[in-house]
């Protein structure tokens, strides 16, 4: 009977490969909805082009074509100028899951490290058809190009190449076309098209090209010729592991001994730190890493949190920076005004670097179109990527929403023509649910995305009692030009008397009244 039952669990029993697993759990990719497919797979393809041109010193440009052939049915050809795709890695990037560089303690766009082969993955599943892919590459300073039509193998997490020929191409870079079923293409705040003007402004050095469905072209330009500074790997800090974190390591590592491991696979661990680990801890540091056992490294977790470390390092973290949110914004959104900021590296949960940065624009093209009327918006960013999805739940909303507005002279914010943009930096940014769309309320990254949002908010309440007081004075002086010439040439006529050059009197007064409004006193 025993033997009868492991037979029949061998039987049920069934080892998915990572391309099984995703083809049942499509949404675990964030391909829920037909919308918020479509947007995430523009996501992941604009994404990739953008590391892989800046990794190789690029200012990416992007041809972005979306052609509606049926009822939720799409063809989407992307192409950029990158340095392209060796033929040998064309089948692993398109066709096999998990094979990205996304799974290393940096920061980096990616969110689900899945890329262009969940893309692929939802095409074939949706419609059945192979990815077509133009790879040009430059190779011993030889221009060279490749065709290949692909379709993924979802038994073995591989790629089956159809069809392959060499091909001319002009220069560079990867062309990609898919074909997809069940999504839909929307001009909403989820949307393809805001997803693109969304990134622009937290990307001013890219150019992107969309051609939509109906037939429109929309050139969003680069504001900035700036490759951005590359992000480079942190090592954890001691204050950020826990004991899972610690036994990963001590399985994977290469040192003979825990001490050793320690000082290379963390920050700020130097030798003296090792040795007070080991006086607090009572554990023998010099054995092998793959003897340690779980509540071994539950205790060096807890004597971590009582000891002191500097900060960690915040070298790996690279923002926007605040001249480029500001080209960003006037590129994108064409405002009267603008204001920016950058704020200083803080941790959360004792050691995880992140950088909040925030700007506003008011006026001109900012804030959502709704109907005739223009109003505010949030655009909510992790590491320079839009997030469009799931906003009532995430801490850029929170932060924002809990700032009391009238105080900075805005009534109703809702429909104030504004954009408020906020960036969080960081190597782990800590996301509410497998979908990365909201960021958690961390109590320390709340205050920074509220802190920089003051900031450039007091900007906005001075430009706005300026132009305020400018309009107010205006008034008033169309008044004082008005009767103060007629009031002094009579009263000189009854005084029998030349009138007086009245000009520079009538310039104090206007002063006088714009500086009494700002609240300022004529001395100052």
């Amino acid at each position: 009977m025993a033997r009868q039952a492991l037979d029949l669990f061998d039987e049920g029993f069934q080892e998915l490969t990572p391309s099984e697993f995703f083809r049942k759990n499509k949404q675990m990719l964030g391909f829920s909805g037909k919308i918020r497919s479509l947007t995430i797979v523009f996501h992941e393809l604009i994404t990739n082009s953008f590391d892989a041109a800046e990794e190789a010193g690029i200012l990416p440009e992007i041809k972005i074509d979306l052609k509606r052939v049926g009822k939720d049915h799409y063809i989407l050809r992307h192409q950029d100028n990158g340095p392209g795709i060796p033929e040998k890695y064309i089948p692993k990037v398109f066709c096999t899951m998990f094979a990205g560089s996304k799974f290393r303690n940096i920061q980096s766009r990616g969110q689900q490290g899945l890329g262009c082969s969940g893309c692929v993955l939802l095409s074939q599943m949706t419609t059945g058809k192979p990815v077509k892919v133009i790879s040009g590459t430059r190779e011993n300073g030889e221009l060279r190009g490749v065709k290949m039509s692909l379709k993924m193998d979802v038994k073995k997490n591989q790629g089956l190449i159809l069809e392959r020929e060499d091909v001319e191409v002009e220069g560079t870079g990867v062309c990609i076309e898919l074909h997809f079923k069940d999504v839909s293409y929307s001009l909403s705040e989820q949307g393809a098209y805001e997803y693109i003007r969304r990134t622009m402004i937290a990307n001013p050095h890219a150019k992107i090209v969309f051609n939509d469905p109906a037939g429109n072209r929309y050139v969003f330009n680069r504001a900035s010729d700036i490759v951005p500074p590359l992000p480079k790997e942190v090592l954890p800090h001691p204050w950020g592991v826990t004991a899972d974190d610690l036994i990963f390591m001590a399985k994977h590592t290469e040192k003979r001994r825990f001490r050793s491991m320690l000082t290379s696979n963390l920050s700020r661990m130097s030798a003296k730190k090792v040795k007070e680990l080991e006086e607090l801890t009572g554990i023998d540091l010099n054995k092998r890493p793959k003897d340690m056992k779980w509540e071994e490294a539950e205790r060096i977790v807890e004597a971590f949190k009582k000891m002191n470390f500097m900060a960690p390092p915040t070298s790996g973290l690279i923002p926007i920076g605040e001249d480029q949110i500001e080209k960003g914004m006037r590129e994108i959104l064409d405002p009267e005004f603008t204001a920016t900021v950058t704020r200083k590296p803080k941790t959360y949960r004792g050691g995880i670097a992140f950088i909040v940065e925030a700007g506003i624009a008011y006026g001109g093209n900012s804030g959502r179109l709704v109907g005739d009327q223009r109003k505010a918006e949030i655009m909510r960013f992790a590491n320079r990527v839009p997030l469009t999805f799931d906003a009532g739940s995430c801490a850029i909303t929170e932060g924002i929403k809990s700032l009391d507005w009238k105080r900075y002279g805005i009534r109703d914010l809702e429909s104030t023509p504004l954009t408020i943009f906020v960036n969080v930096v960081s190597t782990n940014v800590p996301y509410l649910s497998t979908g990365k769309q909201s960021i958690a309320p961390e109590p320390e990254i709340l205050h920074e995305i509220r802190q920089a949002t003051m900031i450039v908010a007091r900007k906005l309440q001075k430009y706005l009692r300026k132009k305020k007081a400018a309009k107010e004075e205006a008034q008033r002086a169309r008044v004082f030009e008005t009767y103060v010439p007629v009031i002094i040439k009579q009263a000189a006529l009854l005084a029998e008397r030349e009138a007086p050059d009245y000009r520079e009197l009538l310039d104090k007064v206007t002063r006088r009244a714009k500086l009494e409004i700002l609240g300022e006193s004529l001395n100052e």
